[in-house]
């Protein structure tokens, strides 16, 4: 039994003695908070949750299906055991594991890779890359190293060592940290709503990126190893790709011989209305990081990494000590489990289009505040003035008790649990209204 005793008024207090609080100013009743709706155990106020922890809550808080007594008396002996998955292999990992993989597209489903936080799993996909790049190229006679990673502004994928060099959203994240000059190149997003001349823009930003692209690869012959890019640029102002572009980098990834990586650490594991993001546009990527909702981070490959003696085939060239959290991957499976069984990824669909319908409407109504809202499922946003008049918008969110999440320079996001439902996507717009006619 715990010797300490802290009740919820003096959370903040005692935290504040030894971390940064920079966080919501409330704190979470674990027991009292259901589905969407959190309960400040300090306040006794109820928030309705649009924030999702960062997208990373699939199913909301306290879930009936986390109280089933199979569920329970598989979790408990993998949480009070924390494993080392990589050397000890139990019956819980391999079910795990098997459904799982059932999620995945056919063509990634041949080579897993699991790992305690999204950011380390961008690191691995980068980590392989560079591998399967340098042994093609040694096969080929060629002297190159395959070591540079082209990426895209407003690009986010972790303040981990070589990520940081990817990460390009925030200064504060990055800066006098080292990092490495690897190609950038601009990001085509669309703008909603979309007519000819948004399209017409949007392709010339098309043709520009592809040209910045193969001038990278030209200039740095053989020594480009993969091309990283998230489908829905998620921290850096939730931008959308047509899928146009996407098949383009298909194209040049096969052309080029290097390797295409989604990172779907956000974008995934239904919050658009799909296991995958990838799954909207027709394109197959070589190689997909993980993380958030799955609530076990990792990376997923095709069989082109074996063209080559790949990371996954060589013992300890990639691993870790925990392989990914035993009791995290109980979890997940349970969470796929009611997806397919509450036929979730509908509900997102369904759902996310009324609320996408809401943010228009709303833009409508107060068209000197609100633009751009833009959405795939609960991958869902829109642009404010500026940061400054965006900031005061969260802020007043937060005082009609709807959480929210900022993205880009002037934009808000939402990312709900999978089991938001009409009524609650209603309440929520209701909210927002409310919140930003007070500004």
């Amino acid at each position: 039994m715990s010797t300490v005793t802290i009740d919820a008024g003096t959370v903040h207090e005692v935290l504040r003695r030894h971390l940064l609080v920079d966080g919501l100013h409330l704190v979470v009743d674990l027991e009292r908070s259901r589905g969407v709706r959190i309960r400040d155990a300090s306040s006794g106020e109820e928030y309705l949750d649009f924030f999702g922890g960062f997208s990373t809550s699939a199913l909301g808080f306290n879930h009936p299906a986390f109280a089933d007594a199979e569920f329970l008396a598989e979790l408990v002996p993998a949480v009070v055991n924390k494993i080392t998955n990589s050397d000890l292999y139990t019956e819980s990992l391999a079910r795990f594991v098997a459904t799982f993989a059932s999620v995945l597209p056919e063509t990634l489903q041949h080579h897993l890779f699991f790992i305690e936080g999204g950011a380390l799993a961008v690191e691995n996909t980068l980590k392989a890359a560079f591998d399967w790049k340098h042994k093609l190229n040694l096969a080929a006679g060629r002297s190159a190293a395959g070591s540079q990673i082209l990426h895209f502004r407003d690009a986010f994928h972790g303040r981990s060592g070589y990520t940081l060099s990817l990460t390009n959203t925030d200064p504060v994240k990055i800066e006098h940290f080292p990092k490495f000059p690897w190609p950038r190149v601009s990001n085509p997003a669309l703008r909603f709503p979309i007519d000819e001349r948004v399209l017409e823009e949007v392709r010339r930003a098309e043709e520009q990126s592809l040209a910045e692209i193969r001038r990278a690869i030209a200039d740095h012959p053989h020594d480009v190893a993969a091309i990283i890019i998230e489908p829905i640029q998620a921290e850096g102002g939730d931008h959308h790709f047509r899928p146009e572009f996407l098949r383009a980098l298909r194209q040049i990834a096969d052309e080029s011989e290097l390797l295409l990586i989604f990172d779907e650490v956000q974008t995934g594991f239904g919050t658009t209305g799909r296991w995958w993001c990838l799954e909207h546009f027709g394109v197959e990527p070589d190689l997909i990081a993980f993380g958030k909702k799955t609530q076990v981070c990792g990376m997923a490959a095709t069989r082109r990494l074996d063209l080559v003696d790949s990371v996954f085939h060589v013992p300890s060239r990639i691993n870790s000590t925990w392989g990914g959290n035993l009791g995290d991957m109980v979890r997940c499976r349970r969470i796929i489990e009611v997806v397919r069984q509450d036929r979730l990824l509908d509900n997102v669909t369904r759902v996310g289009r009324r609320l996408l319908f809401g943010l228009e409407r709303l833009a409508e109504r107060l068209p000197d505040l609100v633009s751009n809202p833009r959405g795939r499922g609960f991958f869902l946003a829109f642009d404010l003035p500026d940061s400054a008049t965006r900031d005061r918008a969260l802020a007043a969110l937060h005082r009609e008790r709807l959480l929210a999440l900022p993205t880009g320079r002037r934009g808000i996001r939402f990312r709900p649990p999978l089991i938001l439902r009409d009524v609650e996507a209603d309440e929520g717009l209701e909210r927002c209204e409310r919140g930003l006619r007070a500004l």
